[in-house]
């Protein structure tokens, strides 16, 4: 493989590479000028876009999203799955539980914080699975449907995109010597070209995924922040407020960012779980024991006996609308972030065999996305339908107070307070995670692979990504840069197509170059 091309060396680019320092800059600008001068149009044009995606090419996403499930878990069951990402003696740079913390806080954990609960509550009032078995709304057997729609969407084919973007990119950085870029996938299929115009064009979609969705997600979780203070606090639900958190949080997300993966962003992650886990605890005691108990091992068996036929549905009734607003949404939004989390996933993966990546990436991060479904999923359906709390209506109302009216629900007077702090700590600290790891990434792209990047540039875009979130929170144009992040999906898909393929030729010619060097050796 060959070297990376020299990084700018002027001293405004000391450390990253020129072209992509000012494409990216120009890309944030024109996005951001148009949607805030423009915004209804901005609107118009990128939810117009999502909404032709989610009904014309549903069945695209379904076939593609199923063929990276299958694929990812080829790789790891077939014979390449005892290579190393690195040399045949390394080892991992991180113990197993730091990189499942590591990974799963990038990855989902402000997503679960969200919507465990709401999403649950939402499917049991009405999805077309439930129609097909005729089962009628707010009922036990609605609940179980409801929570098989929900593990499915946080299951094994949104974690498949996360996973094999991070494997292979791992693979061609640290057993093939490229850079640590989305571009180094495409080097068996078009060698030196991958630091011309066509790699540039790569990487910049995937500094857009994961600049613009990490500001919305941002930017919409304040929301959530705002929420937890005003309920523990009284604290007043304003744009204000809610400027002044995502400054607080851009700022510890940078100085996270600054530190370092060994340092802020591993220490973070590890507490995110200890954090989740004292929650789960105060859910599982407090609330329905016997009955989550119960209930994740007949969910996780029910979700084994449906994933692969839910994977390959499609809507068949052009008058329904669900699958575009839920199953294809979420697929787009689990594609806009496969650029981001992979890299990053890439990035504290050394070491590690590729059966040790899939397997335990696909299913570590999938029972533990259960598990916290589940528990706060269960404990909310076992409050609506026992009549304790109309969460129904909150979900419907107000989705960002339906975590902490399901503690309230819980009826424990002397721990609720404690554990709406905690759940707001945890909102604020799984976000940071989230802003510090996507800064990292941003950075890295940005000087070509170098995995300590310049200190400066992680400063201006960890304050940048805060700032972008404030500018478009004041413009409402939050949302449609949601819809533009997921519309960015798109062309991602293909390109993961072709970095599957890239990947499949890469591992052959490794092993044909290991034949051919066994044959002289014995010859």
């Amino acid at each position: 493989m060959s070297e990376c091309p020299m990084q700018g060396s002027h001293r405004l680019f000391a450390g990253v590479n020129p072209t992509m320092a000012i494409s990216s800059l120009a890309m944030v600008l024109v996005f951001v000028l148009f949607t805030v001068i423009y915004g209804e149009l901005a609107n118009d044009l990128y939810t117009g876009i999502k909404q032709w995606i989610e009904s014309s090419l549903g069945w695209y996403y379904v076939a593609v999203v199923s063929t990276v499930l299958f694929f990812t878990f080829w790789v790891g069951l077939s014979r390449f799955g005892n290579l190393r990402l690195g040399r045949d003696d390394e080892r991992p740079e991180f113990s197993n539980f730091s990189w499942f913390a590591m990974l799963f806080s990038a990855a989902v954990g402000t997503g679960l914080l969200f919507w465990s609960i709401a999403e649950p509550l939402m499917h049991m009032q009405g999805n077309p699975f439930m129609e097909m078995a005729g089962v009628a709304a707010n009922t036990p057997e609605a609940a179980q449907i409801a929570l098989r729609v929900t593990l499915f969407h946080w299951g094994l084919h949104g974690w498949c995109i996360y996973i094999i973007v991070g494997l292979i990119l791992a693979y061609f950085t640290y057993r093939r010597g490229l850079p640590l870029t989305v571009r180094s996938a495409l080097y068996p299929l078009i060698g030196e070209r991958i630091y011309g115009p066509i790699g540039h064009a790569v990487d910049l979609l995937a500094i857009f995924s994961t600049l613009f969705g990490t500001a919305t997600t941002l930017g919409l979780g304040v929301a959530q922040m705002n929420a937890g203070l005003n309920y523990m606090f009284g604290l007043e639900i304003s744009t204000t407020n809610q400027l002044i958190l995502i400054s607080a949080t851009a700022v510890v997300a940078t100085l996270s960012a600054v530190s370092g993966v060994r340092k802020g962003i591993l220490w973070l992650s590890e507490w995110n779980i200890r954090l989740s886990s004292i929650l789960f605890l105060f859910l599982l005691l407090a609330g329905p024991t016997v009955f989550l108990l119960g209930l994740y091992a007949t969910s996780l068996g029910d979700y084994l006996a449906n994933f692969i036929p839910m994977g390959m549905w499609t809507d068949s009734n052009p008058e329904r609308q669900w699958q575009g607003w839920w199953t294809i949404f979420y697929w787009g939004w689990w594609l806009s972030w496969g650029p981001f989390v992979g890299m990053f996933i890439a990035r504290i993966s050394r070491g590690r065999t590729v059966r040790q990546v899939v397997l335990g990436g696909m299913l570590a991060s999938t029972l533990g996305a259960f598990l916290w479904i589940v528990i706060m999923g269960g404990t909310g359906m076992h409050l609506q339908l026992s009549g304790a709390i109309d969460l129904n209506a909150v979900a419907n109302t107000d989705v960002t107070m339906v975590l902490y009216k399901t503690i309230e629900g819980l009826n424990v007077s002397w721990a609720t307070m404690a554990m709406a702090s905690l759940a707001t700590l945890m909102i604020v600290s799984w976000f940071v995670t989230s802003a510090d790891s996507a800064t990292l990434v941003i950075c890295t792209i940005l000087s070509m692979g170098d995995q300590n990047p310049p200190q400066r540039f992680r400063i201006i875009w960890g304050l940048g990504l805060g700032a972008l979130a404030g500018v478009l929170l004041l413009a409402g144009g939050l949302k449609s840069l949601q819809a533009a992040t997921i519309a960015a999906a798109l062309p991602f898909s293909v390109v993961l197509l072709v970095m599957c393929y890239s990947l499949v030729r890469a591992l052959h010619q490794e092993e044909g170059e290991a034949l051919s060097v066994r044959a002289v050796q014995e010859a």
